[in-house]
C-alpha cells in the first residue's frame, strides 16, 4: 500500500501568511492526505488543530522548536492542539562544525527526545545540507547516529541529502526504521540554486521512494 502524502506547509508559506486557513482548505482540496506544519501565521496551534481535523487532516509530523528549555512547554502543548506525536526541529550549520559542537547539539537532542516521550511522543531531525558534509572524515549523520539515543528520529529531507553529497536512496536505506519519515523536493541539489517540481531535477525520487 502506498505511504500517504503530506504537504509541508512551509512550501506555501508566502500565501499561508495571507490566508492560513484558506491555503490548507485548498490542500485539502487538493487530495493530501495530511499537513506537515511549520508555524501557524495568522492562527494558533489550537485553531490549526480545529481546523486540520474539520478537514480530516492527517498531522504526522510538526516543525517546532526543540522541546528543551524555554521552548519545552510551547512546542509539547502545540504538538498536542494539533494531534501530532512527531516534533521535527533541526540546527544550523555552524552548530555541526566540529565534533564538539556535534556531541553537544546531540546531547541537546537526546534531551528533547526525553522530554517528548515524557508525553508519548518522538522527537525527530529534519537535515539540511551540513548533516551530510564530513568533519574529521566522518559524514556528520554518522557521527550523530553514534551519540543520539535510537528514539531520535530522521525526517530525511532527500533534496538537502544530494546537496551536501551522499546518495539520499543510499541514506534513507541505511537509516531504515529511524526514517519514517520522507520530505520529498526535487531541484539542481546547489546550495543556491533554486527547488523545482518533483520529477523536473535530479534527485532519482524512484529510487527514494523504493528504499523507503
Amino acid at each position: 500500500m502506498p505511504a500517504p502524502v503530506a504537504l509541508q506547509l512551509y512550501t506555501l508559506r508566502e500565501a499561508a501568511n495571507d490566508d492560513f486557513e484558506g491555503v490548507v482548505r485548498r490542500v485539502a482540496e487538493m487530495g493530501y492526505a495530511g499537513v506537515e506544519p511549520a508555524g501557524f501565521p495568522g492562527s494558533s496551534p489550537e485553531e490549526a488543530g480545529r481546523l486540520f481535523r474539520s478537514l480530516d487532516l492527517d498531522v504526522p509530523s510538526a516543525h517546532l522548536g526543540i522541546p528543551v528549555g524555554e521552548h519545552k512547554q510551547y512546542s509539547i502543548e502545540a504538538a498536542q492542539a494539533i494531534g501530532t506525536a512527531r516534533i521535527v526541529s533541526g540546527v544550523g550549520p555552524s552548530d555541526l562544525d566540529t565534533m564538539d559542537k556535534i556531541k553537544s547539539v546531540c546531547d541537546r537532542f537526546n534531551e528533547a527526545s526525553a522530554s517528548a516521550g515524557e508525553y508519548g511522543m518522538t522527537f525527530g531531525i529534519h537535515n539540511h545540507w551540513w548533516e551530510f558534509l564530513k568533519v574529521d572524515g566522518g559524514y556528520v549523520y554518522e557521527t550523530m547516529l553514534d551519540n543520539l539515543v535510537p528514539e531520535v528520529f530522521f525526517e530525511v529531507d532527500v533534496y538537502w541529502v544530494q546537496t551536501g553529497g551522499p546518495d539520499p536512496a543510499a541514506v534513507v536505506r541505511q537509516l531504515g526504521a529511524r526514517a519514517p519519515i520522507l520530505h520529498i523536493k526535487d531541484g539542481p541539489c546547489t546550495r543556491e540554486g533554486d527547488m523545482t517540481a518533483v520529477g523536473e531535477g535530479i534527485v532519482d525520487i524512484s529510487a527514494v521512494v523504493e528504499a523507503g
